[in-house]
């Protein structure tokens, strides 16, 4: 009888170690087999590649405040990273780097202060 180490793990050991890899490697894993895919798409895999503070960032949101109760944690993830969200009253926008899970933000052009615009002596 061939047995697969995979039919020998716990999904949740399985989840465990795809969690400790990257968003990429996660979704790589899925395709491995159905037992993989159902560890990599897991939301205690993918609630390791949210920034910690995300339920905090999502509540803030005026528009999208169901994101967090709607959404698995794979396609809450996925869509930070396509759809990037409004912070500090319209002066920032958030969004996830699709591979690394590193926060992205961008600062509104109206928010930023030019030093030589304040201070005369600054560029001359």
């Amino acid at each position: 009888m061939d047995i697969a180490v995979a039919d020998q793990l716990p999904a949740e050991c399985i989840s465990r170690i795809i969690s400790l890899t990257t968003p990429r490697d996660a979704c790589m894993s899925s395709t491995v087999c159905p037992i993989f895919k159902s560890a990599a798409d897991s939301d205690s895999v993918w609630e390791k590649f949210l920034p910690s503070d995300y339920e905090q960032i999502i509540t803030n949101l005026v528009s999208d405040s169901s994101l967090n109760t709607s959404l698995s944690k794979k396609d809450l993830y996925f869509h930070l990273c396509h759809n990037p969200i409004i912070i500090n009253k319209s002066a920032m926008s958030f969004s996830l780097e699709k591979e690394s899970g590193k926060r992205c933000y961008m600062a509104a052009a109206r928010a930023l202060c030019i030093a030589w615009g304040i201070h005369q002596s600054i560029g001359n």
